[in-house]
């Protein structure tokens, strides 16, 4: 298991198990407090883990500067699809990447891998907005990024 709490590019991940088209992740153990009533992981928190890898994500690969000054990255829509419960203490990776592109928003998915299967996937779509809340373009260099990190295909 690779160290946690540490972002995991393309080599970390493909050595922890992770298969491509995966490039971006991040490993921990699940902890008491993420549990439900039934000892497994609480269905919100897979929105918190999301929520907390996007943003390393953009951190991580730059976008915040690539978007412009004073970049607002709003989630619009979210989605997750439960296949395999995740228990106390279970280490995981959750993975993150940008799928599709459009003129002021793109298309994420997750998914979290306990001993290398995937138990839970996730998408967002995220909409780039200026300090106003009006919809600002994507950069043609964020864009440049989805497409070489990721494979992100215009729509």
């Amino acid at each position: 298991m690779p160290p946690f709490l540490t972002p995991l590019h393309t080599d970390a991940l493909r050595d922890a198990g992770i298969p491509a088209p995966w490039t971006f992740g991040m490993a921990d153990r699940v902890r008491f407090g993420e549990l439900d009533a039934l000892n497994h992981v609480n269905n919100v928190v897979y929105l918190r883990w999301y929520e907390t890898l996007r943003v390393i994500y953009l951190e991580q690969y730059g976008l915040y500067d690539l978007a412009g000054p004073d970049p607002k990255f709003v989630v619009k829509t979210v989605g997750l699809d439960y296949r395999a419960e995740v228990m106390r203490g279970a280490p995981y990776i959750n993975v993150a990447r940008t799928v599709a592109m459009r003129n002021t928003s793109f298309s994420m998915e997750y998914a979290t891998f306990v001993n290398g299967q995937i138990t839970t996937t996730g998408t967002a779509l995220v909409v780039l907005l200026n300090a106003d809340n009006s919809k600002r373009a994507l950069s043609d260099a964020l864009r440049q990024v989805f497409l070489d990190r990721d494979g992100a295909v215009q729509m």
